[in-house]
């Protein structure tokens, strides 16, 4: 079964907010990156509010780029 952006995308914030942050929170020169992905769940979030799809693809594929 395929899964709709409107699902995969609060999933990919979790994974980001949940998994990614807290490991760069413990990496002393991780604020940049952290700064980076905060400005991504909030454009993901805004995206989501406004219904706008192409925003929430691109936001989506940013948020898949973040890896521990």
């Amino acid at each position: 079964m395929s899964e709709t952006l409107g699902e995969a995308l609060p999933r990919e914030m979790a994974r980001v907010r949940d998994e990614v942050m807290p490991v760069y929170q413990t990496i002393p020169t991780g604020a940049f990156a952290l700064a980076m992905m905060r400005l991504d769940l909030d454009a993901a979030a805004k995206a989501m509010a406004e219904g706008d799809v192409l925003a929430m693809l691109k936001s989506y594929e940013a948020l898949k780029g973040y890896e521990l």
